[in-house]
């Protein structure tokens, strides 16, 4: 480790259930507790004990949750984005997770999807695990094909809807909520612990992607399955490594690149074979809306009722009623692509209904009771400008998309041609989708200032 590793170093301590923080720690270390900073729900987590439940897979959870803290009580440095991580963890399973491959597996995997340099030290855990696994199967008279994140979102409904014949699909839920329409569904149906970080500086949370793939790759182990299906559209998917945000650390999060260390890191600790598919990689948002919507007895009220919102749900409250800020990135891509798809929503679903009007001013509820912030009006102008910069990329020569190929195609295990073919249709359907959701808003309307650079309130 170099000097200049050694001391910027943070150290986090995980501490059992019931252990006390030491008095004379090291200068600067953190502790969180387990039951305290990082709390195990036992309803959910006795949702996952079914037969095949080990301990490895309770130890993943804690590391999981370790990351998590990690990542958000530390934050970024205004002129620097990485930061050295030295995480203490106390597993069941030492002797596992002190070989040096799984380290290496795990290790490898967060730096890509961070950015940050990730070191752990392996304690043995002293106290019982805390759930006993059921006997008898997770699905009886079942036969599971693939497992799925599932959220509320209009990919995961799209794609399972797609994808999911004959119920099929062992969906996972990746919330701490439990979603209203889906609130009887077991196992799976949320995330089994929380992390509670004071103070909480770093919102970037660019560790969320290893929460979620690691208890996908957990439900699949105990459901018997080895294919998992990323429902991620190829915006989503490709967009933020594209583009990054303000040039700061690509977002990896549902690139194939991380995909393929998330499979050797899992294989690595868990001895089996995963994979984790993404069959709507080279297809817009919209056209998995469209193909979902030609589904027998799909409605659109169906993709209507999803949210996509990234706002915090008390932030865009309404008259008293939580609705989805509507310009936000998210929203942004949600509102294109529904459009793309044919579906017409209410205006009430959104907080900024109107994109037509000439400033966002006058797009704004009239309710004394709503205060849009200047981090919303941050959101939508650099939203609308990515998903524009992404339709500019449609016509860029071969050589500039080639980086983002030679990347893609040693993932997914296809050619630079082939890959530079499929991505620039992407990005040419992206164009034509935005092109007419922009022209359906007006010459005059304030989005259509935010995209050719513009700025005014």
């Amino acid at each position: 480790m170099s000097e200049f590793s050694k001391f910027s170093e943070r150290d986090l301590t995980i501490l059992e259930a019931g252990q006390a923080v030491p008095r004379r720690g090291a200068k600067g270390r953190v502790y969180a507790t387990i039951g305290s900073e990082i709390k195990c729900d036992k309803d959910i987590f006795d949702s996952y004990c079914h037969e095949g439940w080990s301990n490895i897979h309770h130890d993943l959870l804690i590391v999981c949750a370790a990351v998590e803290f990690a990542d958000r009580r530390w934050g970024r440095g205004s002129a620097h984005w990485a930061r050295h991580f030295h995480v203490t963890v106390p597993v069941i399973e030492l002797a596992t997770w002190q070989d040096a491959t799984v380290q290496q597996g795990l290790c490898d995997t967060l730096r890509h999807l961070t950015g940050d340099e990730w070191r752990f030290s392996f304690v043995r855990h002293e106290g019982a695990a805390t759930s006993k696994p059921r006997q008898g199967p997770l699905f009886p008279n079942q036969q599971k094909a693939f497992a799925i994140a599932y959220s509320e979102g209009l990919d995961s409904l799209s794609v399972s809807g797609l994808y999911n014949e004959n119920d099929t699909a062992v969906s996972v839920r990746v919330s701490k909520f439990k979603q209203r329409l889906r609130k009887d569904e077991r196992p799976f149906d949320r995330l089994p612990f929380d992390v509670k970080v004071k103070p909480n500086p770093e919102n970037s949370a660019r560790s969320r992607g290893f929460k979620f793939a690691a208890v996908i790759a957990i439900a699949s182990q105990l459901s018997n399955v080895s294919r998992i299906i990323v429902p991620e559209s190829g915006q989503g998917a490709l967009g933020p490594v594209l583009l990054p945000l303000l040039n700061i650390y690509p977002d990896y999060r549902n690139h194939p690149t991380f995909f393929r260390k998330m499979e050797r890191f899992i294989k690595a600790l868990l001895g089996i074979d995963l994979t984790y598919e993404q069959p709507r990689l080279w297809h817009t948002k919209g056209q998995t809306i469209a193909a979902f919507l030609q589904r027998p007895g799909v409605k659109p009220q169906h993709v209507i009722d999803t949210r996509s919102c990234w706002q915090q749900r008390a932030n865009v409250r309404v008259g008293g009623k939580v609705r989805q800020c509507g310009i936000c990135a998210a929203c942004l891509l949600r509102r294109m692509s529904l459009h793309a798809a044919g579906v017409v929503e209410p205006p009430e679903n959104y907080a900024i209904a109107n994109l037509r009007a000439a400033r966002f001013s006058d797009a704004l509820p009239k309710q004394n009771s709503f205060r849009a912030t200047n981090t919303l009006y941050d959101y939508g102008y650099m939203g609308a400008r990515h998903l524009q910069q992404l339709a500019d990329l449609a016509s860029v020569p071969d050589t500039a998309l080639k980086p983002h190929a030679f990347q893609i195609a040693e993932a997914v295990g296809s050619s630079v041609d082939d890959v530079t073919g499929q991505l620039r249709d992407m990005l040419v359907q992206h164009s034509k989708e935005w092109a007419a959701f922009e022209q359906d808003q007006g010459e005059e309307s304030f989005l259509q200032l935010w995209t050719k650079g513009g700025r005014h309130d």
